[in-house]
C-alpha cells in the first residue's frame, strides 16, 4: 500500500464541519437559544472553514478532482500564501475556531467534527504535506492534418446500384400486432 494523503481526509472532515457548525449556528440563531452570541460566531466560524476548506489540494501522485467552482475560490485561498499552505497553521487555526462553538448544544457537533479535523491536518503537517492548488493544464488541440496518418487507399464498401434505388413507400406502416375492434 502507498501512503496515505491525510490532507484529503481532513479537507472533507473540515468541509463537513464547517457545514455541520453553520447548520448548529442557524439552528441556534433562529430558536432563540440562551448564548446566541456563540451561534452567530459559530455561523461566522463555519462560513469561514467553508471557504477555506472547499478547493481541495492537488495529490502527489495520481489526478484530483476539482469541486465545481473550485477555481475562483483557489485564487482566494493562494493570495493568503503560507497562512493557508501550511497545514500546522490550519490545524492550529481550526482547534481555535472550534473552541467557543462548544459552549452550546447545537453547535457541539461541529465543534467534535472541526477538531477531529484538525488533528488530522496536525498528522498531514507532520507526515510534510501542505496545501497545493491545481493547475489547470492548457488544452491542446489536435491538428487537422496531423491527426490522419495515410488517407486510405480503397473507397468505402457501397451497396449495389440496385439496392440503393429508394423503395417508394405504400401507405404508412404496418401494425404487427392485431387489434380487434369491438
Amino acid at each position: 500500500m502507498g501512503q496515505i494523503e491525510w490532507a484529503m481526509w481532513a479537507n472533507e472532515q473540515a468541509l463537513a464541519a464547517g457545514l455541520i457548525l453553520l447548520t448548529g449556528g442557524i439552528v441556534a440563531v433562529a430558536g432563540q437559544f440562551k448564548g446566541w452570541y456563540f451561534a452567530a460566531y459559530s455561523i461566522a466560524a463555519g462560513v469561514l472553514v467553508c471557504l477555506l476548506e472547499y478547493p481541495r489540494s492537488k495529490r502527489k501522485k495520481g489526478s484530483t478532482m476539482e469541486r465545481c467552482g473550485q477555481k475562483y475560490l483557489t485564487a482566494v485561498v493562494k493570495l493568503f500564501g503560507p497562512l493557508t499552505r501550511n497545514y500546522y497553521i490550519r490545524a492550529v487555526l481550526h482547534a481555535a475556531l472550534a473552541v467557543p462553538a462548544g459552549f452550546l448544544l447545537s453547535t457541539i457537533l461541529g465543534t467534535v467534527c472541526l477538531g477531529i479535523a484538525s488533528g488530522i491536518y496536525l498528522l498531514a503537517a507532520v507526515q510534510g504535506e501542505e496545501w497545493r492548488p491545481i493547475e489547470q493544464k492548457p488544452r491542446e488541440r489536435p491538428q487537422v492534418g496531423g491527426t490522419i496518418k495515410q488517407p486510405p487507399s480503397n473507397p468505402p464498401p457501397r451497396p449495389p446500384p440496385d439496392a440503393r434505388r429508394k423503395q417508394p413507400e405504400v401507405g404508412g406502416q404496418v401494425n404487427p400486432i392485431p387489434v380487434e375492434v369491438e
